[in-house]
């Protein structure tokens, strides 16, 4: 348009193509679905950590935008504000779009991998407790463990674990104690400290495999 900037891919110039190619059902349709996409894109920038959002080039009206989203509690206030950042987000070119869906992408997978971190110290504590070869299997894969220490956890956990008659009677799961919850500090430790290390083939190991 002549004296007034449009940006690709925004509302306005999808709309403006739109009519050069002839308004059509099929073109109505891409517009609204363009929308509908980066609305979901703007509301998920209040799920982004701190660290993310300082590194995509927003422009400081959609920063700003963002942070007063998070402090509004108000039902109708939030849904006009989600609108308003919806409309920015109409704005960006496509580059910083797809920055923004990179950085949402890098803490799905951050968030899954520490799922999987807890989900492997859990199955590893577990089977420590439950099993006798599995310190064997332990020490062998994370031999620089203190084996004295995880050998008199294990031993108080068991003791812990056992139930009284009064329990029995009560239909009562066995209580987990002090030495339970050390062993799972002591592995997800342990496995943290391998995972800053380059993961090796059998990195997903898991011991009730074996």
């Amino acid at each position: 348009m002549r004296g007034q900037f449009v940006a690709e891919g925004s509302e306005l110039d999808l709309e403006l193509k739109a009519e050069l190619k002839g308004t059509t059902e099929a073109s109505r349709t891409d517009l609204k679905r363009e929308s509908t996409e980066l609305q979901k894109l703007g509301e998920a920038l209040l799920t982004l950590r701190a660290d993310l959002m300082e590194r995509l080039p927003l422009p400081e009206k959609l920063s700003d935008a963002v942070v007063e989203a998070k402090r509004i509690t108000n039902f109708e206030g939030k849904r006009r504000q989600m609108q308003f950042i919806g409309k920015l987000m109409r704005g960006l070119d496509e580059e910083t779009r797809q920055a923004v869906r990179d950085a949402l992408e890098e803490q799905r997978r951050g968030s899954a991998g520490e799922a999987l971190a807890l989900h492997q110290a859990e199955k590893w504590r577990d089977d420590l407790v439950a099993r006798e070869g599995a310190l064997d299997e332990w020490l062998r894969a994370y031999p620089q463990t203190d084996t004295q220490q995880l050998r008199a956890l294990i031993r108080q956990a068991r003791k812990d674990v056992q139930p009284d008659q009064d329990s029995i009677s009560k239909g009562l799961a066995p209580r987990h104690g002090r030495a339970y919850r050390e062993i799972f500090q002591l592995v997800r430790s342990q496995l943290s400290g391998e995972n800053d290390q380059p993961e090796p083939d059998d990195a997903t190991y898991d011991p009730r495999d074996h």
